[in-house]
């Protein structure tokens, strides 16, 4: 139980954090600070600047590094009456693990690692575009449907590649002179690159080879790449839907903290009302047993002869 004292205090500072994280120009500096990393990441590119500017774009990676921290412990304070929803969000996970990353000294250690952390410090970017996080979402949610496909489209290249191995290994070893090489040629056929040239390759062998090109750009490039199409839509319609179930979702439970005033107002009203009923139930109470005597006797009188 957190001490009378405390309660308010603690309250008073997640109120206020969660009305820093909330506001609009929170997420446009945050956003703005992710853009600048990310120029200076690229700016970091060039080995002259490098050089001449190393100095200041090392503070400038310190104080990135600080205002990301910054941020992180902000959202963390704001869900301090709630810290379970915090940590259910993916992108908080995200968000922390990026930044928490930075601080080991196996990682600053690293540079490769660093950088790499430093650019997926980029990807945040995608929390405050909500379009970008609806498609990343639906990516995630269609790689069930994706690993269906992949295993689906790799079992119909392996048939058909042992099938153009069999009978054009000899006339073709360029493209059919191994398994290998035949699944790079029916890979690249899935788009469609050079189909003219290997159907007409195929002519020289055999008028029939047209069947087995037409069955194969049939299936590889509209069967299956609608079908993956599918699956990508499908989820996108989903991610769609959870965003905006989470939009029309009631807020958190009620701060511990001071009772608003219209709640108080409502509530003395309810107190007086009850006050007043309970009165009006203590008058009739009353009312019932005075005349609860005279009516026995009435009915007395009423069961004796001659009364």
């Amino acid at each position: 139980m957190v001490d009378g004292t405390v309660a308010p205090k603690v309250h008073a500072l997640v109120e206020g954090s969660r009305r820093v994280v909330d506001s609009g120009w929170f997420g446009v500096v945050v956003f703005s600070v992710i853009m600048a990393n990310a120029a200076v990441l690229g700016v970091e590119t060039y080995s002259g600047v490098v050089e001449d500017w190393h100095t200041e774009l090392k503070a400038l990676e310190h104080g990135f590094l600080a205002i990301f921290t910054a941020e992180i412990l902000l959202r963390i304070v704001a869900h301090g009456d709630r810290p379970g929803d915090f940590f259910r969000d993916p992108w908080n996970l995200f968000d922390v693990a990026v930044v928490a990353l930075a601080f080991l000294p196996v990682t600053r250690e690293n540079a490769t690692v660093l950088r790499l952390l430093r650019l997926a410090r980029v990807l945040r970017a995608a929390r405050f575009l909500p379009q970008i996080r609806v498609v990343i979402t639906a990516i995630g949610k269609s790689l069930p449907g994706t690993l269906s496909f992949l295993l689906v489209g790799t079992l119909l290249l392996y048939v058909y590649a042992m099938v153009g191995w069999v009978f054009f290994a000899d006339d073709d070893p360029e493209h059919y002179g191994s398994i290998g090489r035949a699944v790079l040629t029916l890979f690249l056929l899935i788009t469609l690159d050079g189909l003219g040239d290997a159907v007409r390759a195929g002519l020289e062998i055999s008028r029939w080879t047209i069947v087995y090109f037409a069955s194969f750009v049939l299936l590889g490039s509209f069967v299956l790449v609608n079908l993956l199409i599918g699956v990508v839509i499908n989820s996108l319609e989903e991610a769609r839907a959870m965003e905006e179930a989470e939009k029309a979702e009631p807020p958190g439970p009620a701060p511990i903290g001071p009772t608003p005033e219209p709640l108080r107002a409502r509530i003395a009203a309810a107190r007086q009302a009850l006050d007043d009923l309970e009165a009006d139930l203590g008058t009739t109470r009353g009312a019932c047993q005075c005349l609860a005597p005279a009516d026995e006797d009435e009915g007395r009188r009423a069961r004796v002869p001659g009364g």
